[in-house]
């Protein structure tokens, strides 16, 4: 079994530095691998910043500004009121129960009622516009 004692490093896994700019002799003189003219060629340049474009003006410059808010919040699933003639007089309308009738998406977090008409009596515990809430309340169901 191999121990931590017996461990040692590849000598090929390391390399010596690169020793540039000291003479001709040394055989990276003159230019000191930096090639010829040009930006990257002078003083005090090391290294571009990533969202440097060759001098040219850059993509987020050309775009015009967005304005507003966009909310990061997903918006609700609309359901009409004439859907929900699915469930049983007196029945109660969650969304566990919308997602069972697949009147809704497995995936949906949010429903608000939009108006229609309804005849049956629903018990609706779910957000719901103002003209949905009358025609429940009309019809003899109620809103919680």
């Amino acid at each position: 079994m191999l121990k931590l004692h017996q461990l040692h490093k590849n000598p090929k896994s390391t390399h010596r530095r690169k020793v540039v700019g000291r003479g001709l002799g040394s055989g990276k003189g003159t230019y000191s691998t930096r090639g010829n003219k040009g930006q990257t060629k002078r003083t005090g340049h090391s290294k571009m910043p990533a969202n440097f474009e060759g001098g040219r003006q850059p993509l987020v410059r050309q775009l015009p500004k967005s304005r507003g808010f966009t909310s990061l919040s997903d918006k609700p699933a609309v359901v009409s009121l004439t859907k929900l003639s699915v469930f049983d007089d007196g029945a109660s309308v969650d969304l566990k129960a919308l997602k069972d009738k697949k009147i809704v998406d497995i995936m949906t977090k949010r429903v608000k009622i939009l108006g229609g008409e309804i005849k049956k009596k629903l018990t609706v515990k779910l957000s719901i516009s103002k003209s949905a809430r009358e025609a429940v309340e009309k019809a003899g169901g109620k809103v919680l």
